[in-house]
């Protein structure tokens, strides 16, 4: 078997409140196969967004071990390992600087990470731009003066400027409209083939999950409590918590329907 792309061994995060400790994320194994999408999903609280942070370096593990290609990531990591491992947030425009154009955010993504030269570095963010669905002539524009569909692949357009192999997406369809919505996971799922990406989809929304992800990673309370593919977890649960979670997903057609009631008179 391949070395994972990422992998977490025994990891677990505790947090002082007050006098007391409370673990967020408890002895968590976990491998991510290079080029998949493993969606995180689980209630607010479960642990999933402790995860992301984590993984991204926000801050360190209390025990266990991250590692990336085989090697240990530090707790404080370099410029090399953030320009591996990016970060797509739920609202685009929190994430933008209000004051900086589109152009001027996806050119200082370049400039931290080196990438191009500075004479090459404007045809570059209009390829970026194009690569994401948008026309280069918005680099001009402020990020307030755009849609939130448009933010939001500016927003994937400077993940990709830093050359990442690792996307962290965290609620990143949840502030779009159905329609957006649809757009942005299908641009997802064609940059994810084009450039052999790895994706951690950070959700609660299952309904999205069967539209992108490879596998299912379902927490509770800050325990993994269900692993596997994604037709698999819906068509066949082992948790009563993951049967709970598919139980309340939107449903249309008669199959699922049936489906949903099936584990609704089941759930504990």
């Amino acid at each position: 078997m391949p070395e994972p792309i990422l992998s977490l061994q025994a990891v677990t995060k505790e947090f002082r409140v007050g006098k007391s400790t409370v673990t967020a994320v408890d002895n968590v194994t976990l491998d991510v196969a290079e080029g998949e999408c493993l969606a995180i999903v689980g209630e607010s609280g479960s642990g999933k967004s402790t995860i992301a942070n984590m993984i991204l370096g926000l801050f360190p593990a209390t025990k266990g071990q991250i590692s990336y290609q085989g090697n240990e990531l530090p707790a404080k990591r370099t410029l090399e390992h953030r320009s591996q491992i990016q970060l797509v947030q739920q609202n685009p425009l929190s994430a933008l600087n209000p004051r900086r154009s589109v152009g001027a955010s996806l050119r200082l993504a370049l400039d931290v990470h080196n990438h191009g030269t500075p004479s090459e570095r404007p045809a570059m963010v209009a390829a970026l731009l194009e690569e994401v669905g948008l026309d280069p002539a918005l680099a001009s524009r402020a990020p307030s003066g755009m849609s939130g569909g448009q933010r939001q692949r500016i927003a994937i357009a400077r993940a990709l400027a830093c050359q990442s192999r690792i996307v962290v997406l965290d609620e990143p369809t949840s502030a779009l409209d159905v329609l957006v919505q649809a757009r942005v996971l299908r641009l997802l799922n064609e940059l994810r083939a084009k450039r052999n990406l790895t994706y951690l989809f950070i959700t609660h929304d299952l309904s999205v999950v069967r539209n992108i992800a490879d596998r299912v990673a379902v927490f509770q309370r800050g325990k993994l409590v269900e692993l596997a593919a994604t037709e698999a977890l819906f068509e066949n649960p082992t948790n009563s918590y993951t049967r709970t979670l598919i139980s309340a997903v939107p449903v249309v057609s008669q199959p699922e329907i049936a489906l949903r009631d099936k584990l609704a008179a089941g759930a504990t």
